[in-house]
């Protein structure tokens, strides 16, 4: 049947499109969108969510880890506002959602009406494409602008449209139209006079590093094998661990805030750098000089580093085009050291809290996420809070090629670790998904609990809180820069109870002994589960190399915390973390 109303159009393009549900808050001006999916007979489904923040995030992991459109709706004014903080981590992260940002009515806008916003100015800055719909005839097509934005720049699209438009009839027929998936898009190939000159630059070197982000992905096969030919130590991002860490003999380790292992040597002591596929925004922990950048996005050439080349080309296809090129190195001199480095500084560091502390309490977090890297299924989906948990699961959580490691790490929002496995999980209802949450975070967006709850055994995810009674990153961020804690104190919450009673299963835990039971009960729950680990707050994370500024602040921090009364607490904190700081 022909569509009627411009709510019923927009119903059937998103499907044309290749979407199957919207997440979101109903609300008045919303009213025919959400009525005409009912009447679609289940080929969309409205995903009930308790925040439209909860619901941007959502869509934001449909997208990360299916490459589909995926969408939330907010309803006019607060509706809207809301969804602004998933919308701008789904920009940031690259992934394509549509934001349906519904809007007072039309008679109404510019004269100061209730709920008033202006929808187009809200998202811009959040968004590759923003249009607002005022009447009928600028449908289908402004929605199928939108979706095309979304799909062909691997961003947030935003069409705000007020409610009573979305109720009158349509003005052209729909019709039907072909989205060009990300998957689909053209590789892009570089020049063969910036193949040459890559080539020149690789067989100069004689202690070349390469440094891998996101954009390795379905480069692993290219990237071992330059590294092969040129002998050359690997590093990552936080973002390119889980496309490049695994299978890996040339891996020395993450650098960066998060960082361990022998990555930031490795950079710094490099005579060429190649930046594969990354925009790693610490410039700081990058060495400014003898650098190489190859991506398919021209616009973040040297935006973090001086370059002496920089290669426009997808990485995959660019390794393939100048492998031919390459002369064999023979000297593993460089390589060999790096890994010495990289093999003591994981004894020193990553493995401090993980060996001999079963009995230790408060459980330190490293603890449990090392077992629960040991209890996870192989092809699982981890998201996680942003803080100390992404310490935890960089550090700890074993890339195998198959698993899926998402989170705020661009946009660095705190509680984006529920929400995001919402909505991994409705896009993949066979596969375990699991939530990292801070008790920090998981107290910002805690209702989304309710949204577990109702949906039961299909949003099995399981839900893991670190839980220190802080806010632990902030506790480290202060004493780096020479404050001593204040205000970050979260309480002491039992979070499984509070899981139980809105239908979940809780379980808490206060013994090491007892984590990898519990993960493992939670894990065979055929619905949504809870495990509330009481963690150390006194196990702070620092990174494998801190400029004599940090150490001063943090010095600082502990004599003040000391003359205000805290020595107990700052003997706690030196013996917790005496292992962690870097020894020349």
């Amino acid at each position: 049947m022909a569509d009627r109303t411009v709510a019923e159009q927009m119903i059937t393009v998103l499907r044309q499109a290749g979407v199957q549900r919207i997440y979101g808050v109903v609300g008045d001006s919303l009213n025919p969108v959400v009525d005409a999916i009912r009447r679609s007979d289940g080929a969309l489904e409205w995903v009930h969510v308790r925040n439209e923040e909860a619901g941007a995030f959502a869509a934001a992991a449909e997208a990360e880890t299916t490459g589909r459109l995926a969408v939330c709706a907010g309803s006019c004014g607060p509706g809207n506002t809301h969804l602004i903080q998933g919308l701008y981590d789904a920009h940031r992260s690259g992934v394509p959602v549509l934001g349906l940002a519904s809007h007072i009515p039309s008679a109404q806008i510019g004269m100061g009406f209730f709920q008033e916003t202006h929808p187009e100015r809200v998202f811009a800055d959040c968004s590759g494409y923003c249009e607002t719909i005022s009447t009928p005839a600028q449908l289908p097509r402004v929605l199928r602008t939108a979706i095309q934005h979304a799909l062909g720049q691997s961003g947030v699209s935003v069409v705000a449209f007020p409610g009573d438009v979305a109720a009158l009839p349509v003005a052209h027929p729909t019709g039907s139209s072909a989205f060009l998936q990300p998957h689909e898009r053209a590789t892009p190939v570089p020049a063969p006079a910036q193949v040459e000159a890559l080539a020149e630059a690789i067989n100069a070197a004689r202690k070349p590093v390469l440094f891998a982000g996101a954009g390795v992905r379905g480069a692993h096969a290219e990237v071992m094998r330059l590294a092969e030919t040129v002998l050359a130590p690997i590093g990552h991002s936080l973002r390119g661990k889980e496309w490049i860490q695994f299978d890996n003999p040339y891996d020395v380790g993450m650098s960066g805030l998060l960082g361990y292992g022998a990555c930031h040597d490795a950079l710094h002591e490099a005579d060429l750098v190649l930046l594969l596929g990354t925009d790693f925004p610490y410039d700081s922990f990058l060495p400014g000089r003898h650098t190489v950048q190859i991506d398919h996005d021209p616009t973040r050439f040297g935006r973090r580093t001086p370059l002496d080349l920089a290669v426009h080309g997808d990485v995959a296809a660019t390794l393939r085009a100048v492998q031919p090129l390459l002369k064999q190195r023979h000297d593993r001199s460089f390589l060999d050291d790096m890994l010495r480095r990289h093999g003591a500084a994981l004894e020193r560091v990553v493995g401090a809290y993980t060996k001999n502390i079963e009995h230790h309490t408060p459980i330190h977090p490293e603890y449990v996420a090392a077992i629960l890297d040991d209890v996870a299924a192989d092809d699982a989906v981890f998201t996680v809070d942003t803080g100390m948990n992404n310490v935890w699961a960089a550090r700890y959580l074993t890339p195998n090629g198959r698993r899926r490691v998402i989170g705020s790490f661009l946009h660095g929002s705190m509680a984006n670790a529920l929400p995001h496995a919402i909505g991994a999980q409705l896009a993949h209802p066979g596969r375990q998904v699991v939530a990292l949450s801070g008790d920090g975070g998981l107290g910002m967006l805690m209702g989304e609990l309710l949204t577990l709850a109702k949906y039961g055994r299909r949003a099995p995810v399981k839900v893991v809180v670190f839980n220190n009674g802080a806010l632990g990153m902030i506790k480290l961020e202060m004493m780096v820069s020479g404050y001593p804690e204040y205000e970050i104190d979260n309480g002491d919450v039992d979070y499984a109870a509070i899981a139980r009673a809105c239908g979940v299963h809780g379980i808490r835990v206060t013994e090491p002994s007892a984590v990898r039971d519990a993960l493992s009960e939670a894990f065979a729950v055929p619905g949504p589960a809870l495990i509330d680990v009481v963690t150390d707050p006194n196990a702070l994370s620092l990174p494998p190399t801190i400029t004599a500024t940090q150490l001063k602040g943090f010095a600082l921090a502990a004599g003040r915390t000391v003359l205000d009364g805290g020595v107990g607490k700052m003997l706690d904190l030196a013996r917790s973390n005496l292992r962690n700081i870097p020894r020349p």
